[in-house]
């Protein structure tokens, strides 16, 4: 980057009182060690683990038993494991408060407006406990559910997990075959779904597509109200099916019991975005993303007992995970389901300045949406309770950076975060002592050996690579279901380089210490053998205005690889020569001529997953006549017709 100022920097009161600041002034007292800086904080955590998640353990206040040992077979990626005797239940970490206070709001499009207090959340999950215990739940077993980002959401998972069982969720958007290939894998003992919801203020039915499901995957149907369906009508006992009032009705609440199990138990099936292939099902520990999220939320975000966190996210997608363990730290959740633009774009900070959010978090492609929009969130509402805005999903522009103080916020600390599925968490991250640079996010998370590698396996700086991670961390994946021998875990993560985790990012460190995300290493362009991340591209179309959004790939062609852009316009624009000739003049000048287009096409619409990632490896395959395995993952699979039998793809 060129900008010789950074966007914000922390006072040096605020950071004196940072709890990162203070966790880290507690370690030093702790080990009897001296930390001059948050760089040399960070690189204590990674060359002590043991201390480290020891000291974030106790300073959290972690309920259950650590054991003896901290972490067994460091050397080893594969084997090693952190807190093997300890006991703990994740439900129970994140029930930690009592009261009248608010646990959650919950906002649905402009349909609901509901508010559970920390006694009611408690009673919810207590009877839903003992409802599930007498079905015969027991820990190990599956859970699966279809349902918004709503409060029994909440309730279920927590009530399922404090019994001990693997809570597996995804959005009700998503088609029957979707769901089937996900939970179809897993066996659950139960499945859960909503009887519909709205989106962009439309009613969605559900029932039908959920009793498929259950039909399918041979198991009971709860069916819990939410949008309303025409089959409340028919209150008939049906086979198979029962409905949530009816499935609590005869418990009343009570002291809660939680089942404590090892810190490697299986608390949450995740899955792959699955587009090029049935989804990978992959296991996450209750001991490992406790720790992770905790460590997350009380340093690197700074939430503290009380405040309002939001993340905008579907039941589908890591973020729900990521937002629920808030939780732990006495934070209120405010929920939402729905479209952000319902009724119109101003939704989502109408709900952050009614209940006055502390965290606002939500995808870059949002921020970039509200900026082509033409709002001004800052000057038509009232953010002042706002601190930290977090982005992920995808990389945040320069541009969207720019507009978040322009447009929402000056004084306020923009993070843009970046991990994952795979480790339900981030590798990279804000940072509250620190400053923010354009494009740029902070830079590592604590106790995270993270690194940049070139294909020969050395760290570089300055030049783009292989995001990886050398050293064992808690909230890597126990293991993938139905993966018995390991191999597909370890083809994906470990099979680049020897003993060291790959995640598949295209990355780079900056002079600042932080990071730059250059895309997907899969989806990188390759024209004349020189690597290009396509956010290098995306950065340089995100300024001009006339473009909504866009994709870009690389065709195979003429024995070479051939950049092809693709881009969605705004209505009424038409991609004439001297739009086109706009679009290659800034690629140009603000990235390289290597990076210019050999094609720009205006496509109607642009396939992305539920989570909104852009699915370039598809549209890849599209244009190269490929199939693509797996259309039920995308949430809008008709637009891959739109990049079939291009003709100007078959010429010069």
């Amino acid at each position: 980057m060129t900008d010789t100022n950074p966007l914000w920097v922390p006072s040096a009161e605020r950071i004196a009182q940072s709890p990162m600041t203070q966790f880290m002034q507690w370690c030093a007292d702790r080990y009897a060690s001296s930390f001059a800086n948050y760089d040399s904080f960070h690189r204590w955590s990674v060359d002590e683990p043991e201390a480290f998640w020891s000291a974030v353990w106790a300073y959290c206040g972690v309920i259950g038993e650590p054991g003896s040992r901290v972490l067994i077979e460091r050397g080893d990626m594969l084997k090693a494991r952190f807190f093997p005797d300890a006991e703990l239940n994740f439900a129970e970490n994140l029930l930690i408060r009592s009261g009248p206070e608010d646990a959650i709001i919950f906002r649905g499009e402009d349909k609901a407006d509901e508010r559970w207090s920390w006694d009611r959340l408690s009673e919810e999950v207590s009877r839903l406990q003992q409802a599930l215990s007498d079905k015969g739940i027991a820990p190990g077993d599956r859970i699966a559910a279809m349902m918004p980002n709503m409060p029994q959401t909440v309730a279920l998972m927590l009530a399922a997990t404090s019994l001990g069982a693997v809570w597996s969720s995804c959005s009700p958007d998503f088609g029957e075959q979707g769901v089937l290939d996900r939970f179809g894998q897993i066996g659950p003992k139960l499945f859960i779904a909503c009887d519909g919801y709205w989106y962009n203020g439309k009613r969605q039915e559900v029932v039908g597509k959920a009793k498929a499901v259950a039909e399918k995957l041979g198991v009971t149907l709860l069916l819990v109200p939410y949008a309303g369906s025409a089959a409340d009508a028919d209150r008939t006992d049906e086979p198979g099916l029962v409905r949530y009032d009816d499935f609590i009705r005869a418990y009343r609440g009570r002291k809660l019991r939680y089942s404590r199990q090892p810190f490697n138990h299986p608390l949450y099936i995740l899955f792959s975005s699955g587009t090029t292939g049935v989804p990978k099902c992959i296991v996450h520990s209750a001991g490992g993303t406790l720790l992770q999220h905790l460590k997350e939320h009380r340093f690197h975000c700074e939430l503290k007992e009380g405040e309002r966190l939001f993340y905008f996210t579907t039941c589908g997608w890591m973020m729900w995970n990521w937002l629920v363990t808030g939780l732990a730290s006495g934070a209120t959740l405010c929920l939402y389901d729905g479209s952000p633009f319902a009724p119109d774009g101003n939704a989502l900070f109408d709900y952050a300045e009614k209940e006055q959010f502390a965290v606002f978090g939500t995808s870059a492609k949002y921020i970039d949406a509200v900026r082509k929009a033409g709002l001004e969130p800052g000057k038509t509402h009232d953010l002042s309770a706002l601190r930290l805005v977090t982005s992920t999903g995808s990389p945040l522009s320069p541009e969207g950076f720019s507009f978040v103080y322009d447009s929402i916020k000056s004084d306020i600390q923009l993070a843009s975060i970046s991990g994952g599925t795979d480790i339900v968490s981030c590798f990279v991250l804000g940072n509250p002592v620190k400053a923010v640079w354009k494009g740029e996010i902070q830079g590592p998370g604590l106790g995270l050996a993270v690194d940049v590698w070139d294909d020969a396996g050395q760290s570089v700086h300055g030049e783009k690579g292989e995001l990886v991670c050398t050293a064992p961390f808690p909230c890597q994946p126990i293991m993938f279901w139905n993966d018995a021998d390991g191999e597909k875990y370890r083809a994906a993560y470990f099979s680049r380089f020897q003993n060291v985790w790959c995640h598949g990012d295209f990355a780079e460190w900056t002079a600042h210490g932080g990071l730059i995300i250059h895309g997907r290493s899969d989806a990188t362009l390759n024209p004349g053998g020189v690597r290009i991340g396509t956010a290098e591209i995306y950065n340089q179309v995100d300024t001009i205005d006339e473009v909504l959004e866009a994709l870009c790939i690389g065709q195979d062609w003429d024995g070479d690889v051939r950049v092809v852009l693709f881009v969605r316009l705004k209505e009424g624009v038409a991609l004439g020569d001297a739009l086109t000739a706009r679009i290659k003049n800034r690629i140009r000048t603000g990235a390289s001529p290597r990076h210019v287009p050999a094609k720009i096409i205006a496509v109607a619409d642009i396939p992305r997953t539920k989570s909104g990632k852009i699915v370039e490896l598809a549209v890849r395959d599209v244009v190269h006549g490929r199939p693509v395995k797996n259309k039920e993952a995308l949430a809008n699979p008709e637009a891959l017709s739109y990049f079939e039998n291009i003709a100007v793809l078959q010429s010069l």
